[in-house]
């Protein structure tokens, strides 16, 4: 970062900025990238650079992130509506299920402009033959591909399916540079150059331009290079936190494809606020959820002690409760 160039971005002379766009670019199989502030931002640039004449509407996963956590950003940037599709085997959308939700062009309706894949969704791993049908069909009808690849890196290192691969199949891809990468801040946005020169337009309508990004973007780049192919190390020690849990009679809510454990405690009688968090705290780990779910995130940082020290835990409440029950 230190040796991070210092160059005003908003006028494209940052050196440090551009290679690393430039570089995500490739990895990617696409022209250009734009370096963004946050994920959410790439994803709201992305979808607005294909959604240019109201009405139009988004297809997309009813579990993705631009539909559930985006404060509304298609319908209020895009002035677009969306229909959400739920996926029936509970990991991913189907080229069926897509194509049964895409609004046809009537007087009526809002057509469909672009179909909005996420990869991993949950840590989910979407199978990479299903989007290249998706894709298809998408393109077959006109439509733009978009992709919320915030998580993308972990998909691609576990399922060995390059970056560039994935990227056959979309018009715009967002991927995060901070989350399981390690970076301090900031996405990627990447497409053709006439898409990155108008979302580089849209970033700065966004309030989003930023000057000397140049030691944020450096971080960003060794962080792809040193921590992303420890990647598949993270998932093993979740896939092993998983079974841990669950040797302890805890549930899983999903399987565990990547860096992702969604457990639900309610079989053995764990509140996750008033059991688990106050018990965990002693041991400085900190964890969200509500009623008795919750989604443990584990990254490059966690180690197999934190696991086990989380695993002991729910194991020596477990046992408390069962003590209490017994006297």
């Amino acid at each position: 970062m230190k040796a991070a160039s210092r160059g005003d971005n908003v006028f494209e002379e940052d050196r440090s900025v551009k290679e690393l766009e430039g570089y995500v670019a490739e990895l990617c199989g696409h022209e250009a990238g734009l370096f963004c502030a946050s994920g959410t931002m790439t994803n709201q640039i992305g979808l607005l650079t294909h959604l240019t004449q109201p009405p139009h509407s988004v297809v997309c996963d009813s579990r993705s992130h631009v539909f559930l956590w985006e404060a509304g950003g298609i319908a209020f940037h895009s002035r677009a509506s969306v229909s959400p599709v739920i996926a029936h085997n509970g990991i991913h959308t189907t080229v069926d299920e897509i194509a049964a939700n895409i609004v046809e062009l009537d007087i009526h309706t809002a057509p469909t402009r672009v179909i909005s894949l996420e990869n991993t969704l949950n840590g989910l791993i979407f199978p990479v033959e299903e989007i290249r049908k998706i894709s298809e069909l998408g393109r077959s009808r006109g439509l733009a591909m978009h992709l919320d690849g915030a998580r993308l890196w972990n998909a691609s290192q576990e399922s060995g399916v390059l970056l560039n691969e994935y990227g056959r199949y979309f018009d715009s891809m967002s991927l995060c540079l901070s989350k399981g990468v390690g970076a301090p801040i900031g996405s990627i946005l990447v497409g053709n150059a006439k898409l990155i020169d108008r979302a580089r337009h849209l970033r700065k309508l966004f309030g989003g331009g930023w000057r000397q990004a140049g030691p944020i973007a450096a971080a960003a780049h060794h962080c792809i290079d040193t921590i992303v192919p420890t990647m598949r190390a993270t998932h093993m020690l979740a896939k092993y936190m998983a079974d841990q849990l669950v040797a302890l009679g805890i549930q899983l809510q999903i399987p565990v494809h990547t860096n992702m454990v969604h457990i639900d405690t309610a079989n053995v009688g764990l509140d996750i606020q008033q059991h688990l968090q106050p018990a965990l705290l002693e041991q400085n780990i900190k964890i969200g959820g509500a009623g008795t779910n919750t989604r443990i995130v584990l990254h490059h940082q966690i180690d197999r002690y934190a696991v086990d020290t989380f695993v002991q835990v729910v194991r020596d409440l477990l046992d408390s409760r069962k003590n209490q029950s017994a006297a």
